[in-house]
Parts: structure tokens; C-alpha cells; sequence
């Protein structure tokens, strides 16, 4: 599973990993259900559909359209890949590409029987999982949705496909779990995963990545995806992967269509995407027949929307306390307000091949001048009042396991901060910049254009510049989208975000992974987080991923600033939840109007 930058988040850099236990926190008045009782906000984050042994899709009242509004906008169809993997694709295609589990808004993790049988561990050594598809499942061209499409999410994500020189031929943003699989179909409805190593987080996989196998046949000549393996000719799979790698971005109608209840139907680069009900959906029609997903960046432009009219629902991967004040003050017009703690977490990345940067001093002092509840007392706590600091890369505050390993790092001294270089030889110039043979500490931090970002450099320029430390703003709209992929920072502003799983950590932390844009190399981690995502069960994982949360922190190379509250307010609708991972729309298909 792949971490995703949010881009505001990023993968929503958000990405890959999340909490295993993380209460629904929610704030604002009640509203009607379907039952005609009253919802609160924290009921909200269970589906309707939901039951002890999964999710089918209930009977919903038809409505019409619905205008939702978020940060930023939809930009691929294939959110799989290293260059378009982020948060805002996969909050449009959650009802598009269904997966074999669905994630509430407590982030409990449900079988999907809309469209699967069953996920079961059917041999513990080797550790064998099956997934059973559901027969009689199609995509909305008509053609079924079945083990090919799997095995192609397999064969894809695996990281076992490399050219003669070594390199990877299919461009994934996360391989960890199907990198320690091969795959079969057995037939048609059955897929078989044998694991060379065992691995506890086997759920995570195939829920947001199953793409139509029979569109890239047709288009690549293969007769058959699932002939195609890791050591088939290099020429094969070059043909396929350009195909994957390249051709499913934006919006193309016969190349891109729906297995799950909406189809995508219309797309404007940088604005919006539409979906509609999909005639060929074989569960329960879903509520409004149409559902515009609009990219708003400016969190108070969004509330304005909201109180507008304009839009009925607005999500905030990107929290905004400016927005916040707004739409709490809106309740008498009955607009519901809600947030509480996500699964994704902001925090500064450094890349260690800066000349600067690459000096343990100057990354020491740089954690120890940055002021971390100052940033959250005027950014975020208007959102979400008990936020504090983040002590972790690994685990979030309410997850077994955490503990706080950069509460010493991180002081907001700017006075041990100047010792710390003061003592490594450095000297503060006329300036009041640190420089050490004719070497300033002086950096970039890159991020996109999201007001809060912005504000959070400033913040930081300040605290830092009385530890004599130079930090300048790189503002760039494409910097999530472009940028942060190639290492192309001094000091990357973005947050990750994933499932409530661990091992895709695995994948932005280790020395080589592929989501390790920088460049970071700690080998005490590397051995703990192999020996994390090898475990039979997620317990026996957790010391571990400790270990690798202690080794990370002592290399200085990423830096925690807090877990990222989600937001979300809505009018007229029955019940909306921001689910962490997936968004607002992770059940849109049960929405009622009022």
C-alpha cells in the first residue's frame, strides 16, 4: 500500500500510513437520518451499510445533484503511480474503483460485498491469502470485473518487473505487500496471493488501485494480462507499463470506466470532475443522481460556497481555523460543522544530499529553533482544540505503540539552538547568519500554495532567524504535483496520509524505498522496518516499528509537526462524514437530502 502525499495533505502528499485505533471526534449540531432520528457528527463516520460482516450498499432516497467543494483538483485516473499519487484522486474515485474493503470513519476496515465474497488466510506457512470476487461484478462498459483486473494490480505494484540495468519498469508510488507476493488467478472469481514472507497488513491491499485490465489489453495488443509475469520478455512489459505509467491521467471516457456505483463522466483540468450514477452497478443505486467534485483552494472561498449555496458539502483535506470560525458560525442557517484528527500528519522533510543540510549540526539546530505549538496555536487549533505537537513519523498519538521521540529535539530554543552550531565550529556572521567555511545556514522550504503552508514558513522564518538560521519560502503550486517526487527541495512542507496500516511507511523510509524522495539512509531503521512488515500479526510488529520511529528521529532527517485535523461542513444533506483516507464522498452514495 502506498502512502499518498496530500497535496495539501499530500498524498494528501498523503500516503501510506495511519492509525490503527482513532476515535471519530466530531464537533457541530445533529441532523435528521433516514430513521428520522437524529445523527451526531461522531455517528456519521459509520456507514448505513454497514453490518457485522460487512458493507452492502443500502437503499437510498434519489436525489439530484450534489456539488461537493475540497482543495485542490482531481488530476489522474490511475492514482497508483509515483507521479500522480496523491489525496485528491483518490477522493474522487472512491466510488469509481472500488476495492475489496471499505475504511469508515473510525477507520475500521469492512469487507466490501458489494463486490467481494470473502478475504481469508487460507495457509499460514507460507502465509497464503485469497480474495473471492464476487461473480456477475462489471465495469461500466460492460466488460466483468474480475481476477485479471487484480492481477494486474498485482503484477504492476510488485516491484518485481525490472529492465536489464536494474531499474524499475512499472512506475509504482508504493510496492510494499505485493512486493512480497506472487500472484495467481485461479479463475475467473479467485485470486491467490502466496507470500515469501509473512505479512499482517494484507487487508491494506487491492481497496484502492484495481484498475480495468481489459482497457489495457485493448489498447496494448496483450491478449492476456495475466500471462504477462515479473520475468516475462522486457519488451512485453515495457509496452504494458507505458501504457500504465502514462496513459490513465486526467479524463479520456472509453479509456477510464466504473466498477463501483458512480461512473466519472466529465472533467475540467484544475476545477472539477463529475460523476454520475453507473446504469451498470449491480448493488443499490446510489442518492444524487450527480456529484460535482470542485476544486476550491482558498478554505474561506470554500465556506463562502457553502454558505452561498453554491456548493452543499465542503471537505478540507488542508485545515483552515480562518474557515473554521466561518462555518461554526453558520449553524443557525443549518450548516453541520465537524473535525477531529486524521490519518495523515504534516511535517518538514529534509533532503540529505543538500550541502547544507547534509551537516547533522545544522539539521540538529534547525529541529531545536522550530516552535511546534506555536504553529498549532495559531494555525489549527481553531480546528481541533487539544491538537499538540506530533512525536512520531510511525504511530499517531491515540495508536498502541507511540511514543514521543522529538519532544527533546524539538524545543523551540533558539538559544541551544545557537549552541548546538556555536559548538560544531560555526560563527554568526554581520548578518546574523550562521556560516562555517564560507558556508551559510541558509535553505529553502518548498510547499504548495495553500495559505496555511505559506503561513507556517513564515512562522518558522521567524522562529528560526533568532537562532541565526536564513530560511526562505518556495511557494509553488505544482511543488506536490512535480517536484517533491524528484527531490527537487531543501526542505519539503507536505503531509502523508494513508489507510490505517503501517507497513507502507516501509516504502518513504527506507534507504532506496519509493517514496524516499530524500534521499535518507538509516540502516538500524531499515532492519526494524524489515523485521516490522514480516510479523504474522500487527502486534508482534509494533516493537519494531518503534525501533525504526527511535532511529529515524536520531538522523534528523524528518521532522513531525502534527497529526492534520480533517474538517468538513455540510447543508441539506442527511449525513456526511470526512473519512481520513478517502474523503467526503466514501459514501456519498448513501447521502439523502433533508
Amino acid at each position: 500500500m502506498s502512502m499518498r502525499r496530500t497535496k495539501a495533505l499530500p498524498a494528501i502528499a498523503l500516503v501510506a500510513s495511519a492509525s490503527l485505533v482513532l476515535g471519530a471526534c466530531g464537533g457541530g449540531g445533529g441532523s435528521s437520518d433516514a430513521d428520522g432520528g437524529d445523527a451526531t457528527v461522531a455517528e456519521m463516520a459509520t456507514a448505513r451499510g454497514e453490518s457485522a460482516d460487512g458493507y452492502t450498499a443500502p437503499d437510498t432516497k434519489q436525489s439530484g445533484q450534489v456539488v461537493v467543494s475540497t482543495d485542490k483538483p482531481f488530476t489522474s485516473y490511475n492514482n497508483a503511480t509515483e507521479d500522480a499519487n496523491q489525496s485528491y484522486n483518490t477522493f474522487a474515485l472512491v466510488l469509481v474503483q472500488p476495492g475489496a474493503h471499505i475504511t469508515n470513519g473510525n477507520n475500521k476496515v469492512v469487507l466490501n460485498k458489494d463486490v467481494m465474497d470473502s478475504v481469508e488466510v487460507t495457509s499460514k506457512s507460507p502465509q497464503v491469502v485469497t480474495w473471492k470476487l464476487k461473480k456477475g461484478v462489471t465495469w461500466s462498459d460492460g466488460e466483468a470485473w474480475d481476477c485479471d483486473d487484480f492481477y494486474m494490480a498485482w503484477l504492476t505494484q510488485s516491484n518485481a518487473a525490472k529492465k536489464a540495468d536494474g531499474t524499475k519498469i512499472f512506475k509504482a508510488a508504493g510496492t510494499t505487500g505485493y512486493d512480497l507476493m506472487t500472484g495467481e488467478c485461479k479463475d475467473d472469481q479467485t485470486f491467490v496471493g502466496t507470500y515469501k514472507e509473512p505479512y499482517p497488513d494484507y487487508e491494506s491491499l487491492f481497496n484502492s488501485d484495481v484498475l480495468p485490465a481489459h482497457v489495457l489489453e485493448k489498447q496494448t495488443g496483450v491478449a492476456d494480462v495475466t500471462k504477462l509475469t515479473p520475468t516475462s520478455a522486457e519488451a512485453d512489459l515495457t509496452k504494458v507499463a507505458d501504457f500504465w505509467n502514462e496513459k490513465w491521467n486526467g479524463f479520456t471516457k472509453d479509456l477510464m470506466p466504473s466498477a463501483g456505483p458512480y461512473k466519472l463522466t466529465a472533467f475540467e483540468p484544475n476545477q472539477s470532475v463529475t460523476l454520475e450514477r453507473n446504469e451498470k452497478w449491480g448493488g443499490k443505486p446510489g442518492g444524487p443522481e450527480k456529484i460535482v467534485l470542485k476544486a476550491i483552494p482558498d478554505p474561506v472561498a470554500q465556506a463562502q460556497a457553502l454558505e452561498n449555496g453554491e456548493v452543499s458539502v465542503n471537505s478540507f483535506a488542508q485545515p483552515d481555523a480562518n474557515a473554521a470560525t466561518k462555518l461554526k458560525g453558520l449553524s443557525a442557517q443549518g450548516v453541520t460543522f465537524g473535525a477531529g484528527p486524521g490519518l495523515s500528519f504534516e511535517h518538514l522533510d529534509i533532503q540529505m544530499k543538500h550541502p547544507v543540510l547534509s551537516k547533522e549540526e545544522v539539521r540538529k539546530a534547525f529541529f531545536m529553533c522550530v516552535k511546534r505549538q506555536d504553529i498549532i496555536d495559531k494555525l489549527i487549533s481553531e480546528v481541533q482544540t487539544d491538537a499538540k505537537p506530533l512525536g512520531s513519523l510511525i504511530f499517531f498519538p491515540k495508536d498502541e505503540g507511540y511514543k514521543d521521540v522529538y519532544a527533546d529535539k524539538a524545543k523551540g530554543d533558539a538559544t541551544e539552538s545557537k549552541k548546538i552550531l556555536t559548538d560544531a565550529g560555526w560563527t554568526q556572521g554581520a548578518d546574523g547568519v550562521f556560516a562555517k567555511d564560507g558556508v551559510r545556514a541558509s535553505f529553502r522550504i518548498s510547499h504548495t500554495d495553500i495559505p496555511r503552508r505559506k503561513q507556517t514558513v513564515e512562522l518558522i522564518q521567524g522562529q528560526c532567524k533568532d537562532a541565526g538560521i536564513e530560511i526562505k519560502d518556495d511557494t509553488d503550486p505544482n511543488f506536490l504535483d512535480e517536484r517533491v517526487s524528484a527531490g527537487d527541495y531543501d526542505v519539503a512542507l507536505f503531509a502523508w496520509s494513508s489507510l490505517p496500516f503501517k507497513s507502507g511507511k516501509k516504502s518513504i523510509y527506507e534507504t532506496g524505498g519509493g517514496q524516499n524522495w530524500q534521499n535518507l539512509s538509516v540502516p538500524k531503521a531499515d532492519a526494524a522496518l524489515k523485521q516490522a512488515v514480516s510479523q504474522t500479526s500487527i502486534a508482534d510488529s509494533l516493537k519494531y516499528f518503534q525501533e525504526a520511529d527511535e532511529a529515524l528521529a536520531g538522523a534528523y532527517g524528518s521532522f513531525p509537526l502534527f497529526q492534520m485535523p480533517n474538517m468538513w461542513a455540510f447543508k441539506g444533506l442527511d449525513r456526511v462524514y470526512f473519512q481520513s483516507y478517502y474523503g467526503a464522498l466514501w459514501n456519498a452514495n448513501e447521502w439523502q437530502t433533508k
